[in-house]
Parts: structure tokens; sequence; C-alpha cells
């Protein structure tokens, strides 16, 4: 089957570096790109013109987004109720029930996978909240994940998460890590079983990765029995560190090391490592990107950052700095780990970000994002065949109308796209050359019925909270609203009529 794509803009990759070009066809065969230009005369099955769109190659989110929501509770806290956003000490010791049934919790990936894909993600590795679980991902879980991953047809590198710790609040409201081991070692066992389940289902879209949660609540052994595996099995591991002053103090009283420190004693700077966030490390010190510093020994290690702008900003963060970071030689790619999972928005909160942070105009540059947000995540994969549009490339394509009229004119289509529109621009895509987004929705799926489902577990996943909280406040506590509801309709009215 050859199709023939079309519109006024297709960024295509020659050979080092994306470029674009104008009234152009992408050429697919079967699930790979056949040809990109604008001269393709040779006969085709099929053609779609996308008239005023950008063609662009498939987005990658490397800390994805596969949970009903967990920014929008959780990024605005005060001080007095952000402790209520994790389990109490009574929580841990009786641990109850999952949240969620089984299937509800499928039902909550698919809501997740969906938003992904009309966000124009075409390849994605997961990240969710364990906190509604009586522990942490299963086997289960993620296979059914899968199935759902394949039936809307994205590309995923896939693993339940698993950890032997958690954070909790104290019963004085302290934050402290406690631990049982023996949940670390099942959930390791689940995770290598995944590695042989999707080695068996040896699909092309669907890879084995080992994903163990937050380095404070991985025990000693846990991350040297990680580490062994993931050289053993040739598995990527991405491990969430670097992300907080925190990691050191708990590190450091539990086993005397810092985190860069505790990568290397536990061997996982031998394994294929990715890092999201990193904002911990000052890449702007003198000495950083020397052999010795944090960016010397990242970059050393063919350690890959997976930068979530958009989850930086929410937390009043930001990278230190991500043009340094690159400079350093050290890979970078981009994450949403938030709702929503808009990448264009991430790079458009990046980019400004970055100027912040180094107080010139010239730094973050669009490109240098775009490029993290495709190759840069081909190249923490393993996958040179992802991330652009060239010949014998795999046919991930996101493509994005620049029609709307509240987009303005068009100046140059990415920045324009970037700086004036998000990822609702997105009008299709295409994964291994298989249509997955088409005209704005998904075939096969009703949108409204799932946008239903999914507010009733997010009310559902809400009124959990305040069974685990320490202080067992209630939800209106927890999270108030913007602003206090109307005491009665009487004093509506007489507002409106005053």
């Amino acid at each position: 089957m050859i199709t023939q794509l079309s519109a006024r803009y297709i960024l295509g990759f020659d050979g080092t570096r994306h470029v674009l070009i104008t009234d152009g066809h992408v050429v697919v065969e079967d699930d790979k790109v056949l040809y990109v230009g604008t001269d393709y005369d040779d006969p085709v099955d099929e053609r779609r013109d996308y008239g005023q769109s950008l063609i662009m190659p498939g987005l990658i989110d490397l800390d994805a987004l596969t949970d009903i929501d967990h920014m929008i509770i959780d990024s605005w806290p005060t001080p007095e109720t952000a402790p209520g956003l994790q389990w109490s000490r009574d929580y841990f010791e009786n641990r109850r029930h999952d949240v969620f049934t089984p299937e509800q919790r499928q039902a909550v990936r698919r809501f997740a996978l969906a938003q992904l894909a009309l966000h124009g993600v075409t390849t994605y590795m997961p990240i969710a909240s364990e906190i509604h679980s009586t522990w942490a991902e299963t086997f289960d879980e993620l296979a059914g994940m899968t199935e759902t991953s394949l039936q809307i047809g994205l590309r995923g590198f896939l693993g339940p998460a698993y950890r032997s710790g958690i954070n909790v609040t104290d019963d004085d409201g302290e934050r402290v890590v406690l631990f049982d081991e023996e949940e670390g070692h099942r959930g390791l066992a689940d995770a290598l079983r995944f590695l042989d389940y999707a080695a068996e289902l040896d699909h092309p879209l669907v890879t084995g990765v080992l994903l163990p949660c937050r380095i404070e609540t991985l025990s000693d052994e846990l991350m040297r029995a990680t580490a062994r595996a993931a050289v053993e099995r040739d598995a990527l591991v991405r491990l969430h560190c670097l992300q907080s002053p925190a990691e050191d103090g708990f590190l450091a009283e539990r086993v005397g090391r810092t985190t860069l420190e505790q990568l290397v004693d536990t061997g996982l700077l031998d394994a294929r490592l990715l890092v999201p966030h990193g904002i911990v490390i000052d890449a702007l010190e003198p000495g950083a990107a020397a052999d010795d510093g944090p960016l010397g020994v990242l970059a050393r290690n063919d350690v890959s950052i997976i930068h979530c702008p958009l989850t930086s900003f929410h937390y009043s963060k930001a990278l230190r700095s991500f043009d340094a970071f690159k400079a350093a030689g050290v890979n970078m790619c981009l994450g949403t780990d938030s709702f929503p999972p808009d990448l264009i928005k991430g790079i458009d909160v990046g980019t400004h970000l970055a100027r912040l942070v180094e107080e010139r105009l010239d730094a973050g540059r669009i490109s240098d994002f775009f490029d993290a947000a495709t190759l840069g995540g081909a190249a923490a994969l393993g996958r040179p065949d992802l991330g652009r549009i060239a010949p014998g490339a795999q046919a991930d394509l996101t493509i994005a109308s620049l029609t709307d009229f509240r987009d303005g004119a068009v100046e140059d289509p990415l920045r324009t796209l970037i700086l004036n529109g998000s990822a609702r621009n997105v009008t299709d895509t295409f994964v291994a050359g298989q249509p997955v987004v088409v005209d704005g929705g998904l075939p096969g799926i009703d949108l409204e019925e799932l946008r239903a489902e999914g507010q009733a577990l997010f009310d559902q996943m809400v009124a959990a909270y305040s069974e685990r909280d320490y202080r067992r406040r209630g939800t209106e506590e927890l999270f108030p609203a913007t602003y206090p509801a109307a005491q009665s309709a009487e004093v509506a009215t007489e507002l409106a009529n005053s």
C-alpha cells in the first residue's frame, strides 16, 4: 500500500537536521517513509491532501501521563494542604484497597492513551501515580494497557512501575519514606515478567522497559538488582531522580551517598539510563561540564535527560539550563509528566523558561526543543528510525492544521504552531503508516462517552484522598475551590440586581 500525503509545509530530515519543505509530499509504503520532497510522480494507491497544515515527525513523550490526572490537583496546594496528597503512616500500615477496580484502572488507561494520541504523541513511555493502588503497578495492569495501546495504535515503551518504599506524611505532617522490601522485589519480578511478555508478543509497537519509581523509594538492593537486569537484558531504564534536594537528604541518611554517587555505586550508569527532570543540577555553575562534574558524568555515561518543562513550570522550577546540558553533550528529550500531555505547549513554556534562566533572548531555541521531542527521544530509545521524516524511517507522523483564525498569520509554520497554537491543532497522526487520529477523532472510540467515564473516575479518585490523609480532612479542605460557592440563589440574585 503506497499513500501520498501532501501539505503546505513538511518537516523532512536531510540526514543531519530537520528541514522545511513547502508544498511537498510524504510518500508512505506500508510502515515506512518511501519519499519526502516536492516532485513525486510515481503511481500511488491513495492520496490525502492536508492543505494549510504542517506534517512533522511523530512526537515522542518519554514521561507520558497514563493516569486520569495528577497536575490540576497537585501543582497548586498550599503548605497546609500539600501533605494530604501523600499516604499517611496509618494508611501505609493498613493498606486497605485499590481506589479503582482492575476494570476501572483499564478505563483510566484508555482515557489517558486517548489523550496522548489526540495531542499528537505517537511514541510514549508511561508515568502514572501509584498512590491510588495498594502498592504499585502490576504485570496484569500493564498487560491490559498494552492491549489498549495496540487497539489505539500507539508505539509504547512499557513496563510496570515498581518500588520498595513510598513517600508518606508522618503524624506530625513531615515527609518520610517507609519501606516494604518484599513489595519491591515482587514489583521487579513483575517488571521482568513483562520484559518476557513483550519479547514473546514480538509486536513492533511494543517494547519492554524497566520503570522503577523515584530514587528515594528504591532500596539499595532493588537498585542494584535493576541495574543487573538492565545490563543482562539490554533493557532501557527510566528512573526519576535529580529532581529534588530531598533526594540527597534521604539517600545520605540511608546509604551515605548523593544521588549521582548512588547511580554510580549501584551500577545504573552502566545501563541505558533515562532520567526525567534533572532540575537540581545547576548546569551554569563553573565546572558542571567538567569530566567529574554532574554534566560530565551524565554525558560520559550516555544518560538521557527527559526535560518536562510544563511540570517544572507548574512547580515553580526551571532547568538550569537546557542549553548548558545540551552543550555538555547530554542527550536531551522531552516529556509531559502532566495533563494536558501537550508537547507543543511544553516546547513553548520550555523556551521561555530557558530565556528567563539565562537572561538572553537567544536561549532555548525552538529548533533545539523540537529536536528533543523528536531526534533526542529517538536517540534515547536507540531508535534512529524514529523522530524524523526520511526514506526508510518509520512512518510516524503528526499533522497540525494552521487554518484556525485564532493562530494568526503564519510566519514560520513551526514557530507559529509553537507560539500561537497548541497540540489541539493536531488533526491527524500516523504510527507505522497506520492512521491513529483521523480528522481530530479516534476511530472506534466515542470520545464523549469516554469523557463522561473519565470525569466519574476522576471524582472517585479525588474522593479517595480523604481516606489517606494524615488528618482525614475532607475534599473541600484538601481541594478548595478557586472561589467559594455562592451561599444561596438569593445572594446571587441580589448581586445581579445591585
